[in-house]
């Protein structure tokens, strides 16, 4: 199994486009998840295979 590396955002589009643009290939493209947030998911050439999510429970301090 490969490792996977999280990124917690709000934009979870924008962070898969933006990947793609550097040269990712998307994994599973976002969605709606059981757990009532969003992700998605690529892959980097160098083999390195990401999530983007967004977990709308979390509140974040400003």
């Amino acid at each position: 199994m490969q490792p996977r590396i999280t990124l917690i955002t709000l934009g979870v589009d924008a962070v898969m486009a933006q990947a793609q643009r550097a040269g990712a290939t998307h994994t599973k493209f976002t969605h709606e998840t059981f757990w009532g947030g969003y992700a998605g998911y690529f892959q980097y050439p160098d083999g390195h295979l990401w999530e983007a999510a967004w977990p709308p429970f979390w509140e974040l301090e400003e």
